[in-house]
């Protein structure tokens, strides 16, 4: 498809949208102050130059004060794969005596409709920032009562007035990552650092069958927009983002990646070389590698000045939760530093929390010495890029040129 016919598609889709009553929609299910707060995002999606405080509506309030929580329950918590230590889910159930199913997904596509379903989760892990619009609008979540969750005073203050969602009214903070590039050393010759452009690394034949990309339509053109040299990961820009598409064609044709968001085990067990991958996927590859196999054979690459992706999930409670007081003590556990502390050490994904230093991460044997790269600073949340909220029309563009890109892997 050409530039131009893109760029109709996207004048298309948002007038569209306009025309199929959306306004109208809006008008009979909120009240006048919650039209106007949504019309807002709609010119300006959350940003930290354009922080957002969510409207709570009026059916839709926190649950009440000095709630005892629920008993013989079975708390439904829904993750990423491999984004959950098993040990925090097996103390939780035993401090409050319940049990903890854990339902897994492999993209935000997937988390969103499980929890529009109504499927009775109890907390969603890994809610990113440019979904919750989506989350929050649609009704799909609940406010949280902040007398339940007290740990909050051990993240990074920036937590207690994210952009995204101001006064935390709808979500905390769960694990923090970059996204970058891991390798193993001793399978392929490659070196990040020794070029201008690092992100260039993946664009080379010799790596034919041995690369991994991400699972996730944000990455992956969002790949094709660094190795082109924008930075803006938010573009609406047709042409920018029919040149990121065309970038990961040429990838795909020439290298025949696998598409994957459990880059930790095919890195791990050397079954690829290179990978696109969070920088928490990348520490949790040394679990897997063969034994005696030192963990420096693991090298991850993430841009020196901190100008690279970089991001957080959230911790909320779906409206329908069928424990929501226990979800609440789910967040405030996870929380908390010993629980934050297990859940790296099973995950490689560290938590914002203000204790927990690279330095420190390291000294308590949680993230390999090897491996410090992966471990996130708190001014990377200054100066790194941030995938934000896409408009309806600008979000169906990138959709669509994703999705040809992943054709030309069939």
């Amino acid at each position: 498809m050409t530039t131009l016919s893109r760029r109709g598609f996207l004048t298309r889709t948002a007038a569209a949208t306009m025309a199929a009553g959306g306004l109208g929609s809006l008008l009979s299910a909120c009240d006048v102050k919650e039209v106007k707060a949504k019309l807002l995002f709609q010119a300006l999606p959350p940003s930290p130059h354009h922080p957002v405080l969510w409207p709570i509506r009026k059916d839709n309030q926190p649950i009440g004060d000095g709630l005892l929580p629920e008993t013989g329950a079975a708390l439904r918590v829904l993750c990423w794969q491999g984004r959950i230590g098993g040990k925090c889910l097996k103390d939780f159930a035993h401090k409050y005596g319940c049990q903890v199913e854990l339902r897994t997904f492999r993209t935000m596509s997937e988390a969103i409709a499980t929890v529009a379903r109504g499927s009775g989760t109890d907390v969603l892990l890994g809610g990113t920032v440019d979904v919750l619009a989506t989350l929050i609008n649609g009704n799909l979540v609940q406010p949280l009562n902040h007398d339940y969750i007290p740990n909050i005073s051990q993240v990074w203050p920036q937590y207690t007035e994210p952009f995204y969602d101001q006064h935390w009214q709808y979500t905390v903070p769960y694990t923090i990552y970059t996204t970058g590039i891991g390798w193993r050393k001793d399978l392929i010759e490659a070196d990040p650092f020794a070029m201008v452009n690092g992100w260039e690394t993946f664009w080379n034949p010799k790596f034919k069958g041995r690369l991994a990309l991400l699972d996730d339509y944000r990455e992956g053109i969002g790949l094709g927009l660094l190795q082109s040299g924008t930075t803006n990961l938010n573009t609406p820009d047709p042409r920018q983002i029919d040149a990121a598409g065309q970038a990961m064609s040429q990838l795909v044709r020439m290298v025949k990646p696998q598409l994957t968001n459990t880059a930790y085990n095919l890195l791990g067990t050397g079954r690829v070389a290179i990978a696109q991958a969070w920088s928490g996927q990348v520490a949790a590859a040394a679990k897997y590698l063969p034994p005696g196999t030192p963990n420096d054979v693991i090298g991850y690459w993430f841009p020196p000045d901190g100008s690279g992706p970089v991001a957080n999930d959230t911790m909320t409670i779906p409206r329908d939760a069928r424990n929501p007081i226990l979800a609440h003590l789910f967040l405030n556990f996870m929380l908390n530093r010993p629980n934050a502390l297990a859940n790296t050490r099973d995950t490689g994904f560290m938590q914002p929390l203000t204790w927990m230093t690279p330095e420190r991460m390291v000294h308590e044997g949680v993230i390999p010495h090897a491996l410090i790269s992966t471990t996130v600073l708190e001014n990377y949340f200054y100066r790194g890029l941030k995938e934000l909220q896409l408009q309806i029309g600008a979000n169906a563009v990138w959709h669509q040129v994703w999705n040809s890109v992943v054709k030309e892997l069939n």
